[in-house]
């Protein structure tokens, strides 16, 4: 029995190689020969041509078309950058930082003003 374990895992292996072999991701459509590949179709480059998403600039002294997306695109990204701006420079100090610091401020006023009004009542007992 034991000889025949080797052997089993042997073909299990190779009949999951086999399996895998067709679904592997291979770039190009792989060197083994099997036909055109799931992951490419022809018309596709295999290289860049060097320009940015393979389109060639246009002639000079011409500007590129602009797409039916791209100024809507444009125009929420900055209006967005504008609110966001204009929101969070207004927003209120809401920290615990600042309410204690005004909570020390309001009592530290109260404290002189106790103390300015007991100096008054001991000038006047006096």
């Amino acid at each position: 029995m034991p000889s025949s374990t080797p052997k089993a895992l042997a073909s299990c292996a190779g009949m999951l190689r086999n399996r895998l072999k067709s679904s592997l991701r291979t770039r190009g459509g792989g060197s083994h020969g099997d036909g055109p590949s799931r992951w490419t179709s022809q018309g596709h480059q295999e290289k860049p041509n060097g320009y940015l998403f393979n389109r060639t600039p246009p002639p000079p002294g011409e500007s590129r078309k602009w797409e039916d997306w791209e100024l809507p695109y444009y125009l929420t990204g900055f209006l967005t950058v504008v609110i966001l701006g204009v929101g969070l420079t207004a927003k209120p100090d809401m920290t615990i930082e600042t309410w204690a610091h005004e909570k020390a401020l309001e009592r530290l006023e109260n404290q002189r003003v106790a103390t300015i009004a007991a100096a008054a009542a001991v000038e006047e007992s006096g």
